[in-house]
């Protein structure tokens, strides 16, 4: 071989040399961050670890979550209510076995109450009780709407099923005033409704899922019920959360999440749902520019446009305002009431 041929074979060896150095250096570059282990203390030269997120991680972050809570009474704030008078105190067990099959009327929530023999208080009929009388309730609005004629129609004849079942006698009020009720009800809750949002995007490098859950459990985030949401817990149990942070379900669930690449987080808040005790708004601004910061991210609305700092003060001013209106109305926000209206 010639001292040409070996300087070319040299030459072309360097370059094929420098082409795999570079292609593994942008692949480094180009992956998703990973969370670091240790949590808080990691060393800069730890080698990155990526959590899985398996059944039992998921297990173990539902058992922080609340509780859910008891069905919540019937209200004629938001419920048409109808009475049912029996001649003899009926036992629960037999009340319960009397209730319709499906527990809603159309798109709205069904209920059913006893007068406790004992104590008298109404209640949901329970075993080992006996009830001296009974009334049905069905919500008069949600988010789906508000309550029609054909939905009041199903109403009265649930009720009237579960009053044949003990030779009761019901009594329903007037339909059109209900169903106008119903209609205004409807309308001042789309009046005051607010589910506020927030889009964390990557500023260059995209995070894997490992590496959102660390910075998101920092901040007091636990597991949601799915993969690829995370919850700040309300401060008592059986409340909803007062936050949800999201990203891509896929992303979550990938066989290798080290290598997922996210590049925005949704963090939101549903308002009516959540006490003004919480300070949720003030806590979900402290949460974005703590983790924009911390992930080198940007604080964006749905379209994109980068969110200023100062313009954050005026969103607060509005909800304090609406926290206001709701109170007013007995439907104070993460009151029973407003989260089945809410709801």
């Amino acid at each position: 071989m010639s001292n040409l041929q070996i300087g070319l074979a040299i030459t072309g060896g360097l370059v094929l040399a420098g082409v795999v150095a570079y292609n593994a250096w942008s692949t480094r570059k180009n992956a998703p961050r990973q969370a670091l282990p240790n949590a808080l203390d990691a060393t800069s030269d730890a080698r990155a670890i990526e959590p899985q997120f398996d059944a039992g991680a998921f297990d173990a972050g539902l058992a922080t979550m609340p509780a859910i809570e008891k069905r919540p009474p019937l209200d004629s704030l938001i419920d048409v209510i109808a009475t049912v008078a029996v001649d003899a105190p009926v036992s629960g067990e037999a009340a319960l076995a009397a209730l319709p099959l499906t527990r809603r009327v159309g798109s709205k929530p069904f209920g059913l109450e006893g007068m406790n023999d004992t104590s008298l208080n109404w209640e949901t009929p329970t075993p080992g009780q006996r009830y001296s009388a009974f009334q049905t309730g069905v919500q008069l609005a949600n988010r789906t709407g508000a309550l029609n004629e054909i939905e009041f129609s199903e109403f009265v004849q649930k009720t009237q099923g579960f009053a044949d079942v003990f030779s009761g006698t019901p009594e329903f009020p007037e339909m059109r005033d209900e169903v106008a009720r119903a209609r205004e009800l409807d309308q001042f809750a789309g009046d005051h409704d607010a589910q506020l949002g927030f889009t964390l995007r990557a500023k260059k490098t995209a995070w894997s899922p490992g590496y959102v859950q660390q910075h998101a459990s920092r901040r007091g985030f636990v597991a949601g019920a799915l993969p690829g949401r995370m919850v700040l817990p309300a401060s008592e149990p059986g409340l909803p959360p007062v936050l949800d942070l999201s990203f891509d379900t896929h992303a979550a669930l990938a066989e290798d999440p080290a290598q997922s690449a996210i590049h925005a987080l949704t963090l939101s808040l549903d308002v009516p749902l959540v006490r003004a005790e919480e300070r949720a708004f003030e806590r979900m601004c402290d949460v974005a520019i703590a983790l924009a910061a911390s992930m080198d991210g940007l604080i964006t609305d749905d379209n994109g446009r980068v969110i200023p700092i100062d313009g954050l003060a005026m969103i607060g001013s509005d909800l304090a305002q609406l926290y206001a209106t709701l109170a007013e109305h007995d439907l104070a926000a993460g009151s029973v009431l407003a989260r089945r209206l809410f709801s």
